[in-house]
C-alpha cells in the first residue's frame, strides 16, 4: 500500500481498531437501564454518520451527472449508495438490538425507528428504478433525480420529524441527547474518532465497489469509465 496516497486507510484501520476494542473492553460508564448496551453507541451511530455522509456522496456526484452526462460520476453516485444504504441496515440491526436490551423489544412504534425503516425503503426504490431503465444515460438522468428527492426525505424522517414528535430516542421529542448525561469524557475519546473511522471505512469500500465497476467495464468493452480504477 502507498502510505503517502492512501494514509487514510490505514487511518481508518487504526481508529475501527480502537473502537472495536474499546467498545468490548473498554470501560464506560454505569448507567441506569443502559448498562452495558451503551457500548453500542460507538457502532450504532456512527454507522448512521457513514450512511448519511456517502448518501450525500451520492447526491453531489448525482447533480454532476446531471450537469455534465459523464457516466463516471453515476457510477460513483451509484456505488456511494449502495455502500450507504448497507451501513444503514446495519445501523438498523444494530439499533434494533440495543431497543431489544433497553426497550425491552425489537421494534417499537417510534417515529424515528419507522423513518429509518422508510428511509431504507425509498433507497431500495432507487436501485429498483435504475433496473428498471436499459438506457444508461436516461437511467443516470432518473437515478440522480430520485437521489435528491430520497436525500431529502432521509433528513426529514430521521432528523426532523422526530423532534417534532414524541420519541424514545436521545436528542429527539424532548429527550436529553447522549452528550448532555451519559456521554462521559472517556466516551468522547472514543465515540468521536469512531464516527471518523466508521465514515473512512464507507468510503473506502465505495471506492473498492467503484473499481470493481470499473474492471467489470473493462470486461465488457466500456473504456470510458476506466480513470475510476485509479480511485
Amino acid at each position: 500500500m502507498n502510505l503517502k496516497k492512501n494514509w487514510w486507510k490505514l487511518l481508518a484501520c487504526i481508529l475501527l481498531f480502537n473502537t472495536v476494542t474499546n467498545g468490548f473492553l473498554g470501560q464506560v460508564p454505569a448507567r441506569e437501564i443502559l448498562n452495558e448496551t451503551i457500548r453500542n453507541l460507538y457502532f450504532h451511530v456512527p454507522m448512521w454518520f457513514a450512511m448519511m455522509t456517502l448518501l450525500f456522496i451520492s447526491v453531489i456526484y448525482g447533480i454532476k451527472h446531471l450537469n455534465n452526462g459523464n457516466m463516471k460520476y453515476d457510477v460513483i453516485a451509484r456505488e456511494a449508495a449502495h455502500t450507504g444504504v448497507a451501513m444503514g441496515v446495519l445501523g438498523l440491526i444494530t439499533g434494533s438490538l440495543w431497543a431489544r436490551y433497553t426497550w425491552g423489544t425489537w421494534w417499537t412504534q417510534d417515529t424515528k425507528l419507522n423513518g429509518a425503516a422508510i428511509t431504507m425503503l425509498i433507497y431500495f426504490a432507487y436501485f429498483i428504478l435504475r433496473g428498471s431503465v436499459e438506457d444508461e444515460q436516461k437511467r443516470g438522468r432518473l437515478a440522480a433525480v430520485y437521489s435528491i428527492f430520497a436525500f431529502v426525505m432521509m433528513i426529514v424522517f430521521i432528523m426532523i420529524l422526530p423532534r417534532m414528535e414524541d420519541s424514545l430516542h436521545p436528542g429527539n421529542g424532548g429527550n436529553p441527547g447522549f452528550n448532555k448525561y451519559d456521554l462521559d469524557s472517556k466516551m468522547r475519546m472514543v465515540f468521536y474518532p469512531a464516527v471518523l473511522g466508521w465514515v473512512l471505512l464507507g468510503v473506502w469500500i465505495m471506492t473498492v465497489r467503484i473499481r470493481i465497476a470499473a474492471i467489470e467495464d473493462t470486461i465488457h468493452g466500456l473504456s470510458s469509465r476506466q480513470d475510476l480504477k485509479t480511485l
